[in-house]
């Protein structure tokens, strides 16, 4: 390692700035743990507003990375090299600090302006990049300016740069401190207000520190005078480092999405992922300021990383390939989500650090080969750090939205090897500080295209097991047929079929759907609810398009002139309306209904269509993202565009969660919708999943209306729908009742709403989804349930037979 007196640091006193060494690499930890609750917290609020579907979430990536890439570039030529680095740095701090507030605070207020505005298409996208620009860009341009800033400190020299690259190994330790600060903590006990006062706060404590450390050294610019020249081929260096951007998070992104996969896609799988790939890069950092200091104003030191790349990327896609879906491991045997968690982050290490360590690398070892002695440091940095990020938002947004779901994964992981083979030929061959002859340059080339062509093949192709059992595949092998398994924009998706011919639709890594008699009765009962309780259903919303079951059961009622589907992955309703076609009547296909391709969420606060009923049917609570389909605000929004009379259904499960979790959501729907009741679907007699129905305007259920329904001929196949899954009647149907807000008032007093402000639900779900107490969780709801004095009427003897059934039901 660099020694303290070997480092130019900002002062007149090389022992004196020692002596504060210290002091500094905690600027750099605390900057980057409050930059990280940041981004966190900056991208689930903005996803509120402008939607999580693959576009919306590149808008956000490309903006944020954008104004850190500016950021870079304009605050050293605007920056004075006369101002002391520390000053210049604890105001940025402090700037940062004031729009982490401003933030806060104003997307709602912009993101209500937005979707007043927002319609579809261009003008949709144009205006989400607006939003995401005014929100995003003052508060990134400050943070891009933060690591070139201090570099004014430090002399374009070996020692001097080398020292820059532990500095930012500092910086992305403190990122990883944030990543798991904001993703297992911040956020799951307390909420987005909270996690933005805790990093203003260490915007503050870093500033302060700063500040203090100025007032004790003495800024001596270090000298700039007139650079030497250029070497040959050093503008290389730029596009390498580019490139060396665009393969880390185009491989970030394929690797986030098959570990999601395999270990679950929860909130807190993505603040693991995210914590190793950049605690890679902070020690491949420190290793690269190491070798940088060694071998000065080399370029194949850079180049043998991107080369080594090549290997390491290859390593990546052989272990999430063909090894890791098959080690011997069951979670749901786990007493603990710590130790699943442990598991998690022990195997996301082997599969991610190595390749992170050698990008982590690049960055110090690319300033190093592209410095000049002479040159402004701060400039320096900042077009290396520029050149990076412009390259890894090229990577980022062309890997998740059109490489994975036009080639696949495997296909994609061999594109990045070419790209990080083509990289490092650029250092060793054409950017070799010393000329290399003809013959060797082709050797080299031929060498390393052999070698690259050889990885390339190794990369194995994605198992349609892994996209279908996710985290349990090993349990699964040899036991289903997978017939379909394809990567979508924003999900893979899968079918499989058992023995004994039963279909099901995979999305997540898990059955999301099935034609087995449990989930077919439930999805059935989902669709047919929404439209037999409004008088006249004309027009009917579904959140999630699912394996179509549900939506189906909606399309067959004659009173329904118009249905539409919101579905935010383009791959599911060409899948299921051909595997699914048999169970959900070919909706799909159906003349009256619209498939709408967004984010329900977004969909709803940006349409201004009225419906007489919308049943949602989103992925689990669990999988990051979806409990914005279960807030309370967004109970409201869905209130808002109901005709009078309508009504809203969702599904809630029991399986794959934990009490806490469908406290929630029955709590926060109840709260939303007070007259609300909970219907359930049990499988044997057991708890299996729920319906909860609230009203726009609570009223009694007219039985007997129901069943006048069902028995006209017109209605046929309504009947006939839900004869196929057991229920003959409207007084089964309404027979699943289970309770109401005041039978379950007792059950529900330790309930946390899920609340946009909080997303609370997604880190509760997320500790239980190994967990299979589904009647457990059935009983202690229905503990003090009875039969609903005035929810229902109808004749004395239809009431008397309603009475009978639930009560039944109940086991009272």
């Amino acid at each position: 390692m660099t020694s303290l007196e070997e480092v130019p640091l900002p002062a007149a006193d090389r022992g004196a700035a020692a002596a504060w060494l210290p002091a500094l690499l905690v600027l750099f930890i605390g900057s980057g743990c409050a930059a990280l609750i940041y981004e966190v917290v900056w991208f689930q609020l903005l996803q509120l507003s402008i939607g999580s579907s693959a576009v919306s979430l590149g808008v956000l990536l490309g903006v944020y990375m954008g104004g850190m890439c500016l950021g870079s570039l304009l605050l050293p030529r605007y920056v004075a090299p006369t101002r002391h680095p520390l000053r210049v740095y604890a105001f940025l701090e402090l700037g940062i600090g004031l729009f982490g507030v401003l933030v806060l605070y104003s997307v709602p207020i912009i993101g209500g302006i937005y979707t007043e505005w927002a319609g579809s298409g261009t003008a949709s996208l144009i205006l989400r990049a607006i939003v995401a620009s005014i929100c995003l860009l003052p508060p990134t341009l400050l943070m891009g300016g933060t690591l070139p800033v201090v570099a004014r400190g430090v002399e374009a020299t070996p020692s001097g740069v080398s020292w820059l690259g532990y500095f930012y190994g500092g910086n992305l330790l403190g990122a990883v401190a944030g990543s798991l600060l904001a993703g297992f903590y911040l956020l799951r006990v307390y909420d987005m207000p909270t996690a933005t006062m805790v990093a203003v706060a260490l915007n503050v404590i870093v500033a302060v520190i700063a500040l203090f450390v100025a007032g004790k050294l003495d800024h001596v610019p270090a000298v700039v005078t007139a650079p030497a020249p250029r070497r040959a081929g050093s503008r290389l260096v730029y596009i390498a480092i580019a490139l060396s951007g665009m393969t880390a998070l185009g491989a970030e992104v394929i690797w986030t999405r098959l570990l999601s996969l395999l270990f679950g896609a929860t909130t807190y799988t993505f603040s693991l992922i995210l914590a190793v790939f950049l605690m890679g890069l902070g020690i491949g950092s420190s290793i690269g300021s190491a070798i940088a200091r060694k071998i000065p104003y080399s370029r194949v030191p850079l180049g043998v990383c991107q080369l080594l790349l090549c290997g390491a990327i290859a390593w990546a896609a052989h272990t999430t390939g063909t090894s890791m879906p098959y080690w011997p491991i069951n979670p749901s045997i786990g007493k603990s989500p710590v130790y699943q968690f442990d598991l998690d982050l022990l195997r996301a290490f082997w599969v991610v650090l190595p390749a992170a360590i050698l990008w982590g690398a690049s960055f110090p070892l690319a300033i190093g080969a592209a410095a000049r002695e002479g040159e402004d440091t701060g400039r320096l940095v900042g077009g290396v750090y520029a050149a990076n990020t412009v390259g890894a938002i090229v990577g980022a947004l062309i890997t998740s939205l059109v490489l994975v779901a036009a080639l696949g994964s495997q296909k994609s992981q061999q594109v990045l090897i070419a790209v990080s083979a083509l990289s490092g030929l650029l250092m060793l061959v054409k950017g070799s500080n010393r000329g290399l002859t003809p013959i060797v340059q082709i050797i080299a080339m031929i060498a390393v295209g052999l070698a690259a062509g050889l990885l390339v093949r190794t990369v194995p192709p994605l198992p349609g097991i892994l996209v279908a059992y996710g985290r349990y595949t090993a349990t699964w092998v040899g036991i289903n047929e997978i017939i379909y398994a394809g990567e979508g924009v924003t999900a893979s998706v899968a079918v499989s079929r058992t023995p004994a011919g039963v279909l099901n639709y995979h999305n997540a890594g898990k059955v999301q759907a099935s034609s087995e008699p449990q989930d077919m009765r439930l999805q059935r009962m989902l669709g047919h609810l929404t439209t037999l309780v409004p008088d006249n259903p004309r027009r009917v919303l579904v959140i999630g398009c699912g394996a179509g079951v549900t939506a189906g059961a909606v399309s067959v009622d004659p009173l329904v002139t118009s249905e539409t589907i919101a579905e935010i992955e383009p791959l599911v309703p060409r899948v299921v309306s051909k595997y699914f076609g048999d169970y959900n009547f070919n909706v799909v296909a159906n003349p009256k209904v619209t498939v709408h391709l967004d984010d329900a969420r977004h969909y709803l606060l940006t349409t201004k269509d009225k419906f007489d009923a919308i049943t949602s049917d989103p992925l689990d609570p669990w999988v990051r993202g979806a409990a914005t389909l279960y807030t309370r605000e967004f109970f409201e929004v869905a209130k808002s565009h109901l005709n009078p009379g309508g009504v809203v259904t969702l599904f809630v499960q029991l399986y794959e969660s934990n009490d806490a979790a469908v406290k929630s959501e029955v709590a926060t729907f109840l709260d939303a919708f007070p007259g609300g009741m909970v219907f359930a679907n049990t499988s044997n007699g057991l708890g299996y999943d729920l319906v909860l129905l609230g009203q726009a305007q609570p009223q009694p259920i007219d039985i007997d209306r129901v069943q006048a329904r069902l028995r006209d001929p017109a209605n046929a196949a309504i009947a006939n729908s839900l004869g196929q899954v057991g229920i003959h009647s409207a007084i089964e149907l309404f027979g699943n009742y289970a309770g109401h807000s005041t039978d379950m008032r007792g059950w529900l007093k330790d309930a946390s709403l899920n609340r946009d402000r909080n997303l609370r639900l997604q880190y509760l779900a997320g500790l239980g989804f190994n967990l299979y107490q589904s009647d457990a969780i059935y009983r202690k709801m229905i503990k003090e349930s009875q039969y609903p004095e005035g929810l229902f009427t109808g004749s004395p003897q239809t009431l008397a037979a309603l009475r009978e059934t639930i009560n039944q039901a109940l086991g009272r």
